[in-house]
């Protein structure tokens, strides 16, 4: 609470009060008599009360005050951010983008790129970045609920969050720039269900390497036993081949038509070859040993895994009668028949490019029962095998 006091040197009354928590003292002209401190105590009781309110104006009881003129500056920088004084989202993105393409892929920008030319400038485009709204995102995100893809399907809750990321992610550089709160601030992406991995069984596995066309006998042969990514052996060298070591050498991925860098750390790797692909690639070199690329096409250059797909595998799928799966499927069947075969799972997850086992157990953990069991089924058989210990008729049936 304020008071009226006097300043000793020059016997003048002052007022002494506190304004967005800034202790402020302004002078008066007035003698320390008791009918100006009641004048001025009335004065200080409506100034307090106009703070109460937030309606309290400085620079109209203290014009010529120094702090006043700095409080009517702050004012002034503050309705200019109120007002959104911003670039328009279309001239923003733009050097955004720019910015940010030193640290992406060619892929990625490309990506970028047609989410800004396809989606977000036909929306936002002539809004200043300041003047986009909470409830415009909002509604702009249902709206590509209704929109529908090629195959007249909508699009998927995935496929709207990725649509959204470059928007999230402006609005939050041009908050920090001009210093106003992002709409995006609070918005959770979309609930993604959960995707199920489809892997071949080894019986499915054998009957399609029995029957595929010769041509692509060793290409799928080392994709259902490497768990190599489609970019990833599209894009394989043969300089990355070690036949020494028995070992892949993961460097690169084909990525829309262009050699790229692997993605991320863990993706950059060497894996282990059996028999059965170290054979695949021997044989491979008879007919391509001469290119830069293992698998090829005629002229040398790399495979296009969308005609790949739709001329050599699902045909051949459909001629076996089995379950349309895309090829990404040998991935995870590489996946499986390691863990049911009791390969150490960080060896695995090394294989597969992941840095940790956690998505090698959230992700396949059901198609090898045996892993997750929680019976005591593997305590009892080490005490079985280590202390001659009998065995559990019931127990031994089960397992």
């Amino acid at each position: 609470m304020g008071s009226v006091r006097v300043r000793e040197s020059t016997q003048k009354l002052f007022f002494d009060f506190k304004y967005r928590g800034k202790r402020c003292r302004e002078q008066t002209a007035l003698d320390n008599t008791p009918a100006n401190r009641k004048r001025l105590q009335a004065i200080l009781k409506r100034i307090e009360a106009e703070i109460t309110l937030g309606t309290f104006e400085y620079h109209k009881y203290f014009p010529d005050s120094p702090r006043a003129q700095e409080i009517t500056r702050q004012a002034e920088l503050q309705r200019a951010r109120a007002a959104h004084d911003t670039p328009l989202f279309s001239e923003f993105s733009q050097t955004w983008l720019d910015e940010m393409m030193i640290q992406w892929r060619r892929s990625y920008i490309a990506t970028i790129e047609g989410t800004l030319e396809n989606y977000l400038i036909p929306e936002f485009g002539e809004s200043e970045v300041g003047h986009i709204t909470r409830q415009e995102i909002l509604s702009f995100r249902a709206s590509l609920a209704k929109v529908q893809t090629r195959s007249k399907k909508p699009l998927s809750a995935s496929r709207i969050n990725r649509i959204m990321t470059p928007l999230r992610m402006i609005l939050g550089e041009a908050a920090n720039r001009y210093e106003f709160t992002s709409p995006y601030q609070g918005i959770k992406s979309l609930k993604v269900p959960r995707s199920d991995v489809e892997p071949f069984s080894l019986e499915e596995v054998r009957l399609i390497l029995d029957t595929v066309r010769e041509d692509f006998r060793n290409y799928y042969t080392v994709r259902f036993f490497t768990g190599l990514r489609t970019g990833e052996i599209d894009g394989l060298p043969w300089d990355c081949i070690d036949f020494k070591r028995r070992q892949i050498l993961v460097r690169q991925a084909l990525v829309k038509g262009e050699i790229e860098q692997t993605k991320t750390d863990g993706s950059y790797r060497h894996v282990e070859m059996s028999q059965l692909v170290v054979d695949a690639l021997e044989d491979q070199k008879k007919a391509t040993g001469g290119n830069e690329f293992v698998f090829c096409t005629r002229a040398g250059g790399p495979l296009n895994h969308n005609n790949v797909t739709k001329r050599v595998w699902y045909p051949l799928l459909r001629h076996l009668e089995l379950r349309k799966r895309r090829p990404y499927q040998t991935r995870h069947t590489a996946a499986t028949l390691w863990l049911a075969a009791g390969e150490n799972p960080e060896w695995i997850a090394r294989q597969m490019g992941h840095t940790t086992t956690e998505m090698l157990f959230r992700v396949y953990s059901r198609y090898v029962p045996n892993l997750t069991r929680r019976d005591g089924s593997a305590f009892e058989r080490l005490l079985i095998n280590e202390f001659n210990a009998k065995t559990d008729p019931k127990k031994e049936a089960d397992s």
